[in-house]
């Protein structure tokens, strides 16, 4: 798959329609520095947004994925090619949803475990308080980590209008939430609403 070949394509799909990056990035719910990463073959859409990115511009997933209009005569090949990049895509972010889960759980039993060691083991007193804030740094930081690959992967799914959203990594940090399911505002419908995460479309 070459991505600087589907950048360039996505930015002339773009400006035949007739948008900015940044109206384009308003449609979809995300930021023009997407956008931007896109069309420099840096990223590519997320799986959760690229009907709806193809839909905008007026082209098939076909014809995204292969950085060109697909003729009839290359249809047959490109579909089982879709296919094959679907399901490696599909193993792609249930392999990030692992790891994300992975290092939340180790995280938590070394904090709580931590806490439990110094609670017991350590006299009560300024150096306790220490060992406890050092031991929240250390073990909090890779929360942020596992929190970056769950925004990476999936969407966030409207509770009042069923559109998937795809906040930034800030918009999903400041949200409230409760496990995956984050307090978020649907570019679509304007209201706030408790999204729960999906990896896959319907």
């Amino acid at each position: 798959m070459d991505q600087l070949k589907i950048g360039r394509f996505i930015a002339k799909r773009r400006k035949a329609v007739g948008l900015t990056q940044f109206e384009l990035a308003e449609k979809l719910g995300i930021t023009d520095k997407a956008v931007s990463k896109w069309e420099r073959g840096k990223a590519m859409p997320d799986v959760a947004i690229m009907q709806e990115l193809c839909g905008i511009l007026k082209i098939t997933v076909n014809d995204l994925l292969c950085g060109e209009v697909v003729t009839m005569d290359n249809e047959n090949k490109n579909e089982q090619l879709l296919l094959d990049m679907a399901k490696e895509l599909q193993q792609k972010n249930k392999t990030i949803w692992r790891t994300m889960w992975v290092i939340m759980t180790v995280c938590m039993v070394g904090l709580l475990g931590g806490l439990f060691i110094i609670r017991f083991c350590m006299p009560e007193g300024p150096w306790m308080l220490v060992a406890i804030l050092a031991l929240c740094v250390v073990f909090l930081i890779p929360c942020f980590y596992a929190l970056k690959l769950e925004v990476s992967v999936g969407a966030y799914k409207c509770k009042k209008c069923g559109h998937e959203i795809v906040p930034t990594y800030t918009q999903a940090l400041n949200a409230m939430h409760a496990g995956t399911t984050r307090y978020l505002k649907c570019p679509k419908c304007g209201k706030r609403s408790w999204c729960k995460k999906v990896i896959d479309k319907d």
